[in-house]
């Protein structure tokens, strides 16, 4: 099934979420290639693909899991949390509609 995980990050992290993205991103690259993303990125704090020093206000990841307790722990093992970037995790089941 899959499950959506919407991420809040910490007021002024962008030094942290910069330091611990390449792992972060190495968790999401063995989602893709296991054939289970559908889709993940950023939320740029202002309204700019590119928000520079202002940052990101969190994260969503969309991906397949075996079930709810999976994602979770998926999620609570992020780099960016532990390197404390979000300040909070929700995931939840998620059911892709549109595009079929």
């Amino acid at each position: 099934m899959l499950y959506a995980i919407v991420a809040d990050d910490v007021p002024g992290s962008l030094d942290k979420r910069l330091a611990a993205r390449p792992a972060h991103l190495e968790r999401l690259k063995a989602l893709q290639e296991a054939g289970r993303m559908v889709l993940a990125g950023p939320f740029p704090a202002i309204d700019s693909a590119d928000p520079g020093p202002a940052g990101f206000t969190g994260s969503l990841i969309v991906a397949e899991f075996d079930s709810l307790e999976d994602a979770k722990a998926w999620a609570d093992a992020d780099p960016f949390v532990a390197a404390g970037v979000y300040a909070g995790v929700t995931v939840k089941p998620f059911r892709k509609t549109l595009p079929a």
